[in-house]
């Protein structure tokens, strides 16, 4: 499972040369760094919406600055998150995601019953963060961004029979058309005139559990 970051969104790690996500995924210290809950909130508000300080985190989230501070330094250690240089007075440090976002659930992780519980505490809380900001669109989309942007928005669900090597090039597929489509409009948001807004892009494909119950 991959959580992706980047301005024009997202930075798939793990494609170049047809690598499958997982075969760079977070090894067990840094899954064990990354697996609290508030780490997982932190991370996925950068991810989010970008780069932050540790008071901005901290107003978000209802946490001290404090407490927000030594969890940005612990996900940083492990190189999950990165100081962003380029922002800021140097009174408050910026943090942002590293390059190339993050993926979890090596099978050397998902070996041990500790790193399953980690691979599945982190999972659980991206999971209902996309769900918080999925209702949050169906709820006030409409009245925030006007009726083009919801026409332009795509919510898409789909069932097909599957083996499991064409379940995997399905997702080599999937990762392959954002880069290049990263590529081909990267140029596009540095034009002023060109309205653009943080999107989010959901997906998910796998074989259904309930199935096996019929």
């Amino acid at each position: 499972m991959t959580n992706d970051d980047q301005p024009v969104q997202p930075e798939t790690a793990g494609v170049a040369g047809g690598r499958l996500p997982w075969e760079d995924a977070l090894g067990m210290a840094a899954l064990r760094a990354l697996a609290h809950p508030l780490r997982v909130e932190i991370m996925n508000e950068l991810s989010d919406f970008g780069p932050a300080t540790a008071s901005m985190l901290a107003e978000r989230l209802g946490e001290s600055s404090g407490a927000t501070s030594y969890h940005l330094r612990q996900l940083a250690k492990h190189e999950i998150i990165v100081e962003d240089t380029e922002r800021g007075s140097g009174r408050e440090r910026w943090w942002r995601m590293a390059p190339g976002g993050v993926t979890i659930g090596s099978p050397e992780t998902l070996d041990t019953p500790a790193g399953r519980e980690a691979n599945e505490l982190i999972s659980l809380g991206w999971q209902q963060n996309n769900e918080r900001r999925l209702s949050a669109f169906l709820r006030r989309g409409l009245d925030t961004f006007g009726f083009e942007w919801m026409e332009s928005s795509t919510l898409s669900t789909s069932h097909q029979e599957l083996t499991r090597e064409q379940l995997a090039e399905l997702g080599r597929e999937y990762y392959a058309l954002q880069e290049r489509l990263k590529e081909k409009w990267k140029d596009a948001g540095e034009d002023p005139a060109v309205e653009s807004k943080r999107v989010q892009i959901q997906f998910n494909a796998f074989p259904l559990v309930e199935q096996e119950d019929r």
